[in-house]
Parts: C-alpha cells; structure tokens; sequence
C-alpha cells in the first residue's frame, strides 16, 4: 500500500511521514528530495528555470512518476509538496495505487514548526521578529485556503492540531486502516454474493 501525504508548508508531512512509515514497516519518500535528485539540483534553483509555476509541477511530476515505477515505493509513505495534488502529481497519483491524505493544523501552530531554506535547500537558523510572525501567519492562512479546495480530493483529511509527530502518525494510521477496510467490505460482498450464485467473485474497485 502507498499512502500520499499533502498539507500546507510546515504542516508536518515530512516528519509525520516518516514516523508513519515506522509503524507500518515500509519505506518513506520525500518528493522534494526526490525531485533534487532526479534533477540534480535544488527546489528554488529548479523553480527559476521555469516563466511559471505550472510549468514547473509539470516538470517536476516527472520526478513523481519515476519513484512510482520503482519496486522499493510500492510499499511506502510518500510526503508531497502543498501542491502535491495539483496538475501532473495528481495525474501520477490517479494512475499508480495508494491512498492520500490531506493534514489539517491550525495556522498558529504551523507558524511554530516554520523553516527556511537558501537556495540550495540548506537549512537557515532565523529568529523572526513579532512583525515578521504576523506576516507569515497571513501567509499560512492564505495558504491554507488556496488549497482547502484541492485537499477536498483526498481520500481522508487528518487534523493533527495539539499532537506530536508520533500522535499524528496513529492518528493518520488508524483513519487509514478505517477507510481501507471499508472499501474492502463491499468486495467482500460482492464476492460472497456471487458465489452464492455460483458466479466469479468481483474483480477489486480500483482506486480513485
């Protein structure tokens, strides 16, 4: 099973992700690291190559695509960018098998956990001000309803508000074994069904 994960910057998709993928056992993937390696290069340094950001997702789903052919993410948890079901990732993502899931904090809370990056993704230590914390909670919020729409396509959104990267990873587990046993349920019907009639039992629904 893939499990996709998707939020706003500095919801926790990464560390929630890879706490995630200890307690399931499998492999954890982070697309913007993926995405430097298959290009050879930074996120931002990418992103100038590109008149557009659209043109950019265009590309970098590539990046997607090519870790989706690989055995080693048939099993995994991959954290995607806030645009992670938007434009090519999400034509990937609709081809390949897993489940996604959207994150939800509230805006304070993101603001807490915010980091920055030069140009070549490395980590800068920054202390911002009152001023520069109220900016980049505006910001946040804005994000968080720019996208609100396009995390509505997500099989399951998970609120992570007040728990550590441990809670949250449960949290995301037991709503995703939840959602996937319930679409298992009406196959399992339709099998016992059809043997009942000494019919095929039914193919699996593919995944939306």
């Amino acid at each position: 099973m893939r499990i996709f994960l998707t939020g706003v910057g500095c919801v926790g998709k990464t560390t929630v992700g890879r706490q995630l993928a200890v307690l399931l056992g499998v492999k954890f993937f982070d697309l913007d690291r993926e995405i430097e390696t298959f290009f050879g290069t930074s996120i931002e340094r990418l992103q100038n190559k590109f008149l557009t950001i659209h043109s950019y997702r265009k590309e970098a789903a590539k990046a997607l695509v090519h870790l989706l052919n690989r055995p080693a993410s048939r099993h995994s948890v991959i954290a995607l960018p806030p645009s992670g079901l938007m434009a090519g990732y999400l034509r990937a993502i609709k081809k390949s098998t897993g489940i996604t899931v959207a994150l939800n904090d509230k805006p304070e809370n993101v603001l807490e956990r915010i980091t920055f990056y030069d140009i070549d993704s490395n980590l800068i230590e920054k202390d911002l001000t009152a001023e520069e914390k109220r900016l980049h909670l505006r910001e946040i919020k804005k994000d968080i309803t720019y996208f609100r729409k396009t995390y509505e396509r997500a099989h399951l959104r998970v609120d992570v508000s007040g728990l550590n990267p441990e809670q949250a990873a449960r949290r995301v587990r037991q709503a995703v074994n939840a959602f996937d046993r319930s679409r298992r349920k009406p196959e399992t019907s339709e099998q016992t069904d059809g043997e009942g009639l000494g019919s095929a039992a039914a193919p699996p629904r593919p995944s939306s």
